[in-house]
């Protein structure tokens, strides 16, 4: 289900203001949910971590982080074109995506304050640390000379209806991968940092942990519901979101190869390792995890990522719309079946290897 806001007349952008990206399947979306069962979720089974994260949230520890400093003093123009352009449209997905969890949070934390006042608090909190990085994120694009009209992006972008249980499994994977994501480029360039040539990457650390916080307040919620994980239906969407997730990724960072290459990161190598280290952490909270050592699993992934650029490619040819149609259906049928291939691997189940571990 997809609800649209009314939409402004059509503007051109400002000077310095970027007309944001076309809306796609693999582009960040904005969400909006059923804040009435979101207020009735009884949280007693988590009740007392859910306090103890709310505690750390208050602490801020990252409050004095994203301040910049001196190194964004400087001209850019040393960038070439290919890697400012890969660089600007990173940014700006991220921004995005920080800035619809932003708008997800703060609608949450309004709807259910009078019913549900740690989690609204809790939720008002993970907003504020969105914005911070929206913010930090628009900044950066800003010393490019492009920035987001972040409040017309609230009145013209999509906005689609999850409901709360699927917002809990795909917001909880979406922080835990961009934890992975931070952690592992940050590390990176703390290797070699030849391949540094901008200074936001040093805040890569200390942002990361605000996401691995927010996908621990998550867990909390997850495991709070046991509807969402002691049954088969669990499992299946379990599957689903897990296989969602990665083949989101994958699809996107060989998408934006380019960009993982100015970072001296090899983009196959990048994405297998956040995948095998995002499962893993979310074997912690889902009853399964995905079999990321079966010797199909990556092999079907990528097949994927091959016929999407495909799909790029007759996208930006100049054939007729009927023409790019036809060509397009194969690539389609191809991307769905090896979704569904994957789908069908047998998954790990975390909950019998916790028993076990008892």
């Amino acid at each position: 289900m997809v609800n649209t806001l009314p939409q402004s007349d059509h503007k051109e952008p400002k000077p310095g203001i970027k007309a944001p990206t076309k809306e796609t399947v693999l582009t960040p979306r904005f969400y909006t949910t059923n804040f009435e069962t979101a207020a009735s979720l009884d949280l007693s089974a988590q009740e007392t971590e859910l306090k103890a994260m709310l505690e750390e949230m208050r602490a801020d520890y990252n409050r004095h982080h994203f301040v910049r400093d001196e190194a964004f003093k400087q001209s850019w123009e040393n960038i070439d074109a290919d890697t400012r352009r890969a660089f600007i449209d990173y940014l700006e997905r991220s921004c995005v995506s920080e800035f619809s969890g932003f708008l997800l949070f703060k609608e949450l934390s309004r709807k259910i304050k009078e019913r549900s006042p740690l989690l609204a608090e809790i939720f008002q909190l993970m907003a504020r640390d969105e914005a911070r990085h929206a913010g930090f994120l628009n900044k950066a694009m800003g010393d490019f000379k492009m920035s987001l009209d972040l409040a017309e992006v609230t009145k013209t972008r999509t906005y689609t209806f999850f409901p709360i249980e699927w917002v809990i499994y795909t917001v909880y994977l979406s922080e835990k991968i961009g934890y992975w994501r931070y952690i592992i480029i940050y590390r990176h360039l703390q290797k070699q940092p030849e391949h540094l040539f901008y200074p936001i990457f040093h805040y890569f650390e200390s942002w990361c942990q605000d996401e691995n916080r927010h996908g621990d307040i998550f867990k909390a919620l997850l495991r709070s519901q046991p509807q969402l994980w002691n049954n088969w239906k669990a499992r299946l969407w379990s599957r689903f979101f897990l296989l969602s997730v990665f083949a989101t990724h994958t699809l996107t960072v060989h998408e934006r190869a380019g960009f993982y290459h100015s970072l001296g990161l090899d983009p196959t190598e990048f994405d297998q390792q956040v995948v095998r280290s995002t499962n893993e952490t979310a074997g912690r909270a889902f009853p399964v995890m995905l079999n990321t050592e079966h010797p199909k699993f990556f092999p079907r992934l990528h097949h994927c990522s091959d016929y999407n650029l495909k799909l790029i490619a007759i996208d930006r040819s100049s054939q007729p719309k009927v023409v790019k149609l036809i060509r397009k259906v194969p690539l389609v049928a191809a991307i769905l079946w090896n979704l569904l291939c994957l789908y069908l691997i047998k998954p790990i189940n975390t909950e019998a290897l916790r028993e076990m571990v008892r």
